[in-house]
Formats: structure tokens, sequence, C-alpha cells
């Protein structure tokens, strides 16, 4: 009997309609529409030239209606991806064998949890998942690929996939979550009095240094706020000694193509821009990505990231905010740890199983650490 499916690998995100690829993806999630992925294109950021080879999957039926999606990239190396698996390309390495190319269905650049594989609505989601992962593994096959990696998928999509065989691989991150609050004020009645007072200090010592800010969004944001900006977030990479992994073409085609899910907040010292950030936004939920400054000034990062992120959210009414990879200093300012998956097929029995024990053990690890992270949440503990 025949696949009832027919699956194909697009060169580009050009190569479908932004009309086709958003349907499916049937989500306001930012990082997966057509306009961000071709952002990434277009700029040159993710492209075969610097190892983001696109090899995006569709999915037909057999009337030839779309019925799933994936982005997927054929990798030769692991930069810009923040699921850490260079000891296993080392592993690789030091037995001879080749761990690039590797497959990667993953956001360019962002560790931001979100839709991964999108099905349409009224399939039979374990034959269609089942197709779509032994579509990937007969590409791995041909291109002689060590393995496919899905990143940050949700939680429901990851247990899916483990069922699959993809080994789930478990770590955390740090959100916050509106938990009804009025205002910033109220937002603060919820910590301890001396996490209260640390944050209130360090919110005045900014404005005492005559700092503001400006919430631009959409049209909003001139060619001149992204000049600033850029030079902002080339900073950050600069002073350690590297270069950024996006340009500033990237952040003008953002502006042109998907300016309503934009908001850029620029800190003003008298008429002059010295910082930025960059945030993206859903229906609910509110993503901390880029930032940049031209001066250091104490707290000035906190309070632009941070403390104007939660501004935001407070005031339109948003549940989530996805401060994005990394940073135990937001687990004090209210961000609260929660698990994250990746999932992993690896074409090498041995490896793979050495892979497996390995995740066993790190899950462990991030159950013991979830637990003491929760422990340094700023809340006052309930009586």
């Amino acid at each position: 009997m025949s696949d009832p499916y027919v699956s194909s690998f697009l060169d580009s995100i050009a190569d479908i309609s932004a009309t086709e690829w958003n349907a499916l993806v049937n989500s306001s999630y930012p990082f997966l529409q057509h306009e961000f992925l071709l952002s990434l294109e277009l700029s040159g950021c993710a492209n075969y030239r610097n190892g983001w080879q696109s090899k995006h999957l569709v999915v037909s039926d057999v009337d030839h209606k779309l019925v799933a999606l994936a982005p997927l990239y054929v990798k030769s190396h692991s930069m810009g991806e923040y699921v850490f698996d260079w000891s296993w390309a080392d592993a690789y390495h030091r037995h001879g064998l080749n761990y690039y190319p590797k497959l990667l269905s993953a956001v360019p650049f962002t560790p931001a949890v979100g839709p991964r594989i999108c099905l349409a609505q009224g399939q039979d989601e374990h034959a269609l998942l089942a197709f779509i992962v032994n579509s990937v593994k007969e590409l791995g096959q041909q291109i002689q690929a060590s393995s496919w990696h899905i990143l940050f998928p949700e939680k429901t999509c990851s247990d899916l996939l483990e069922q699959e065989g993809l080994q789930q691989r478990t770590g955390c991150q740090y959100q916050w979550f509106n938990k009804g609050y009025k205002d910033f004020a109220g937002f603060l009645e919820s910590f301890n009095s001396r996490k209260r007072k640390n944050i209130k200090k360090e919110r005045r010592s900014v404005a005492q240094n005559d700092i503001s800010f400006e919430w631009l969004e959409g049209a909003d944001i001139s060619a001149e706020h992204w000049q600033h900006f850029y030079r902002f977030y080339q900073n950050t990479y600069l002073v350690r000694g590297r270069s950024a992994y996006l340009n500033l073409p990237f952040f003008l085609e953002l502006g042109r193509l998907m300016p309503q899910q934009l908001l850029l907040v620029m800190a003003k010292k008298s008429t002059r821009y010295l910082a930025g950030a960059l945030f993206f936004k859903d229906a609910s939920t509110l993503y901390g990505r880029y930032w940049g400054c031209d001066e250091e000034w104490q707290f000035l990062h906190f309070e632009t990231c941070y403390y104007q992120g939660l501004d935001y959210c407070i005031a339109h009414g948003f549940g989530r905010f996805d401060s994005g990879a990394q940073g135990e200093h937001k687990i004090q300012r209210g961000f609260e740890p929660v698990f994250t998956y990746s999932n992993h097929w690896v074409s090498h029995p041995e490896f793979s199983a050495a892979i497996h024990h390995f995740l066993q053990e790190e899950k462990q690890h991030m159950d013991q650490y979830q637990q003491y992270a929760e422990e340094l949440l700023p809340f006052k503990k309930a009586n």
C-alpha cells in the first residue's frame, strides 16, 4: 500500500508562498512566520554560504493539499543553536567519524519555544508524524547526515517525537507569568521586602541618571532607529571580540515584512539614544531577543531588557514574557525557571546509545536544578 502523503524539501522559504506557509503554522508565534525566515535568507544571515542550507519540509496529501511542514536546515556546524552538542561532535571526530552535515529543525539564532512541526487539522496525527520522521531520516541517509535535531519544540510535540524514537533532551530557561498584575508596583507586591527594595533601587538608579525610554512599534520604527539599534546590537559582540550573527539588512527586512510583531525599546539621555532592546510579540507573549548599548550605565541592561518589557506586558495584558536563553540573574527579578525540550535522532547505533545514557543523567541534574532555582525566586513564601 502506498503512502497517502508526499514529502518535498524546499531549498528556500521563498519556494512557498507566505499565505500557504503561515496558514499551516496557524499561530501568531513570530519566529516561524514566513516573513521571519525569509528575512534571514534575504539578508544572508541564514543560507548555505554560512552553514544554514535550507531544506524546509512540506508534506502534501493525495489531493496535493499541504498537510504538514517543518523548518529544516542542513548544518555544517553547531553555531547559533543554543542547545549545545559540541561534545557530541568532538566524540565523533575522535572516533574518526563525521558529525557534519547534520539536519536541524529550528529557528536560526532563536532559542524560543514554539511550533516546530505543524500539522493540518483533521489529519491522523500519529500517521503523519511517523511519515515525517521517516522522510527526514531518508534525507539524512541520502546526504550522510549524522543526526537530526529538533530544538525548542512545544512539550506536546516533543513527547510525540519521543514516541517516534527521537530522544528527548531537557533544558531550562526563565520566563515571567502575568498573574493579573495591574501595574509594576502590583507585581513587586508579590516580592519579599528585601528583593522588592532591590528592584526599586535599580529602577530609581536609571531614572536618576535622566535616562528615559521610548516604545516604538510597527511603522514608528524608522530606518534611523534601526541604524542606532544595530550599532548597539553589534557592540554586544564586538566587546567579546566576535562578529554578530545578524546584520543590518536582516533588521530592515523585519521592519518591512513584519512590523506589527515588533517592539523596539530605545533608551535616551537628553536627545541622544544610548541603548536599545528589540522584542517580538504574538497574541499573548512578549519575546525578548536582542539588546545593546553605546555606554554602560548601572542597571541599564536590566531596565531596558526586563523592566520595560514587564511594563509593556502588564500595560497590554500579555500573559507571558519569554526573556530568552540563560541568565540566572533573571530569577531574582521574578522570572521563573521552566523546562525546555529538544529531540534528537542519531544514526550511529553506539553513539545513539551513549547519548541516551548522557541525556538520562542530564535530565536528573536539570530536575534538581529547577528545584534549586525555584527556591531563589523573590516571591513571598506562603504561610
